[in-house]
């Protein structure tokens, strides 16, 4: 089994359960709340963890009550949280809002992961040195991103690359990616071309690929997901056919699985049916970090595809 390293946000996600979000100017009242351990960083390092991948989490959180919290479920999941720092800032959060249909809108404060810079990659550039795959968001400042796969590169490690939330990215971020993990509204950003229509997002994965990208997995929700090669070649994964009840941490669970699977020596098509199998559990539960399943769970989970 090789070694994952996670670069990224660390949040306290704050969820408010409803029968739909306010429009603007609107006041209604919520049917529950939550504070759940969250970030995509964070989500996605946690999902390693519980899969029994050997993973190491890089990032930020405050002095505050909200950083000890993090860092317990980091812990508590098997993440090595040795090299994770603490500023004298608040630690990130994210407000969450999520509609009885399962659809959510979220809205993030940075807080200590705007504090991931490049001074702190050096810092830690003996972590990528260990690591065989090398994974980022962009919920961290994206001149650290650039940087640490400048690094990883140099180092010949395997880059994976969620560029979430969604944003126009420079050529080395790009062309200093192994994977890239888009889904499509992402995409749209990365490449200008809109995504409506399954021609029109093969083309914009291979305006994508032609930057240097060596694999492309676009997550396309309820239907699944698409694999293409460096060379164009595509093939549509089915998604599972669950009752959605938050699909908050979905697209983290699914890279979760994916580069677990990876890390264990699965073919690219057997990673993304692992990915696949622990969005499908992770969105029927409530919340980020408490919605990703352990791999017993995932081993049992017999869905219909």
């Amino acid at each position: 089994m090789k070694n994952i390293l996670v670069v990224g946000s660390i949040n306290m996600d704050l969820v408010t359960i409803c029968e739909r979000a306010p429009r603007g100017g609107e006041t209604l009242f919520g049917k529950d709340f939550f504070q759940i351990p969250g970030g995509k960083g964070a989500n996605q390092a946690v999902a390693i963890g519980k899969l029994e991948g050997r993973v190491t989490m890089l990032g930020k959180v405050g002095k505050d009550s909200l950083g000890t919290e993090l860092l317990k479920s980091l812990k508590d999941n098997e993440v090595n949280i040795d090299r994770i720092e603490r500023e004298d800032i608040s630690s990130g959060i994210a407000k969450i809002i999520v509609e009885e249909n399962g659809e959510n809108r979220i809205l993030v404060v940075p807080g200590a992961n705007g504090k991931v810079d490049r001074d702190y990659i050096d810092r830690n550039i003996d972590m990528i040195q260990r690591a065989d795959y090398v994974v980022a968001q962009l919920e961290i400042p994206l001149d650290t991103v650039e940087y640490l796969f400048e690094k990883a590169k140099e180092m010949e490690k395997i880059t994976i690359l969620n560029p979430a939330p969604g944003r126009v990215l420079n050529e080395n971020i790009i062309k200093n990616s192994d994977y890239v993990i888009p889904n499509e509204s992402e995409l749209e950003l990365l490449t200008g071309i809109k995504t409506d229509s399954e021609a029109n997002i093969i083309l914009a994965g291979k305006k994508l690929l032609s930057q240097g990208v060596k694999g492309l997995i676009i997550t396309l929700g309820s239907k699944g997901s698409m694999y293409m090669d460096k060379n164009g070649n595509y093939e549509i994964y089915s998604a599972y056919k669950v009752k959605a009840l938050d699909t908050t941490a979905a697209g983290d669970s699914f890279i979760g699985g994916l580069v677990t699977g990876l890390s264990k020596g699965l073919q690219i098509k057997d990673a993304i049916g692992l990915g696949t199998k622990v969005a499908a559990i992770s969105v029927t539960r409530m919340g980020a970090q408490s919605s990703l399943p352990t791999l017993d769970e995932v081993l049992a989970f017999k869905g219909e595809n």
